[in-house]
């Protein structure tokens, strides 16, 4: 009896070791799965900022050439839109790279005309309404740039996020000091 009772353990306590792992595979499978959606999805956010910063470009490098091309600029003023729209272009490339190492489709660039348009770049009358204009859309980048960090899922995104900000914000700095403006007096003046 005693070897019976003893065959009945094994046999019961084997049952359930294979029940448990089976248990268990399923919830480590499940786990995997939902942690793989939950990944999905947060790349698909991230994705979806990319996207819009990467408009945010385009917009930018069109903004530079519609000035460039205005006939408004001097020499040397021109010659800092030239490199900043190169800072742009580098922006838009790094953006492309990563939409594509996340899987996603970069948003296309729209047609120079869709730009002026949008720009109201008709009204560019001079210097100082070119550089006004991308004054305010090199704030405009500055500040969305610093708004997104904390929303995307992957730390290092929020990182490059950062580090164009920063580049934007030197592109304001210098066109506003080209237009004779005061900096900013207080601390903590962009991002908010």
């Amino acid at each position: 009896m005693f070897t019976n009772d003893l065959a009945a353990r094994r046999g019961f306590l084997t049952r359930s070791s294979r029940l448990t792992l089976s248990a268990a595979a399923v919830g480590l499978l499940a786990g995997t799965r939902a942690a793989q959606a939950q990944a999905s999805m947060s790349t698909e956010a991230d994705v979806g900022i990319l996207n819009v910063a990467l408009g945010l470009e385009h917009e930018a490098i069109n903004a530079y050439q519609l000035g460039a091309g205005s006939g408004r600029l001097q020499k040397p003023v021109l010659e800092v839109a030239v490199a900043f729209q190169s800072h742009h272009k580098a922006h838009r490339d790094a953006l492309i790279a990563t939409i594509r190492t996340l899987g996603g489709q970069p948003v296309a660039e729209k047609p120079l005309d869709e730009y002026a348009k949008a720009l109201n770049a008709a009204t560019l009358k001079s210097q100082a309404d070119v550089l006004m204009l991308a004054a305010k859309l090199e704030l405009g980048a500055t500040n969305a740039y610093l708004g997104v960090i904390p929303s995307f899922k992957d730390n290092k995104l929020g990182q490059v996020a950062a580090r164009l900000a920063a580049d934007e914000t030197m592109h304001w700095t210098a066109l506003s000091q080209a237009l004779g403006k005061m900096l900013p007096a207080g601390a903590l003046s962009f991002g908010a």
